[in-house]
């Protein structure tokens, strides 16, 4: 999980902006590469990375959650609903239940990271933010999107574990440890996933950073809740607005569940392997 964002997160900066409803003109990108190639010559070369330490923290406990409880749903899911073979409903149902652990851990994480992330963020250090949304908007504000984040990544997982299972039930039917078929079905699936559930991610973004636009179209202080948020992206940009930054966002997902598929299940062959070999020499 760590590698996972570490790796893809200036992509992951360029998305947070690209999802902006009506940006400064300094931060209007026709791509991912002139993005980040304008960040880095006007911003500095290691502004794309604002706000990765809290990423990397947050990260490791929400993946160890995640996975932990995905392989024992599915395992016990798939035993009652099809005993000794392989179920889409186990899966999408293990990586439903998984999310709601990775996104208790993750959500305050996102809105500080996204915070960081935009244009002309007045924060420099993680601390910095999290005091700054503390005292001028409470506790609450680091869970103001966790509704919409599980509304996002519920489907997403859904969709993202189907789609991986089915992947390797084409590419790899013996379910060996075979790298080449984890990283391919981990880029699929993360795609796939991904383009479904942009409109999601967009209220999700605007949510965490309460742009200040849009907040001037907004009754209320601040954004609240999914219908709220959704309601405010339509008033602003309309409906191509629900698929700002749809490009950065499976460019950035792709390799990621790549990363993170292929990781995961090289430690866990290498100790399941371990596992063997000790019951073995006993």
């Amino acid at each position: 999980g760590v590698m996972e964002h570490c790796v893809m997160y200036p992509v992951d900066c360029v998305k947070t902006r690209m999802q902006s409803l009506q940006p400064e003109p300094a931060a209007r990108y026709r791509n991912v590469l002139e993005a980040l190639w304008r960040i880095a010559r006007t911003e500095g070369v290691w502004r794309p990375m604002r706000g990765m330490n809290i990423t990397a923290t947050g990260a490791g406990p929400a993946h160890a959650l995640y996975f932990a409880c995905y392989e024992k749903l599915k395992k016990t899911l798939s035993d009652v609903i099809h005993a000794g073979g392989n179920s889409h409903v186990a899966n999408g149902a293990a990586g439903c239940v998984a999310t709601l652990l990775h996104d208790a851990a993750m959500n305050p994480v996102e809105v500080v990271k996204q915070r960081m992330q935009m244009y002309n963020s007045p924060y420099q250090r993680v601390t910095d933010c999290v005091r700054a949304v503390w005292r001028n908007e409470g506790a609450g504000a680091f869970y103001r999107s966790y509704t919409t984040q599980l509304t996002m990544n519920i489907p997403f997982q859904a969709i993202h574990f189907m789609t991986y299972e089915f992947l390797q039930e084409q590419l790899n039917p013996h379910r060996q440890y075979n790298p080449g078929s984890h990283v391919v079905s981990g880029a699929c699936a993360g795609a796939v996933a991904a383009a479904a559930t942009t409109p999601l991610d967009v209220c999700k973004t605007l949510l965490n950073t309460q742009e200040s636009l849009a907040l001037s179209s907004n009754i209320s202080r601040h954004i609240t809740g999914m219908a709220n948020a959704f309601r405010t992206v339509y008033q602003v940009g309309g409906v191509t607005a629900y698929f700002r930054g749809v490009q950065a966002r499976v460019i950035y997902q792709m390799p990621s569940t790549a990363i993170a598929w292929s990781v995961y299940e090289f430690f866990k062959y290498i100790l399941t392997k371990r596992q063997e070999e000790r019951r073995a020499g006993k």
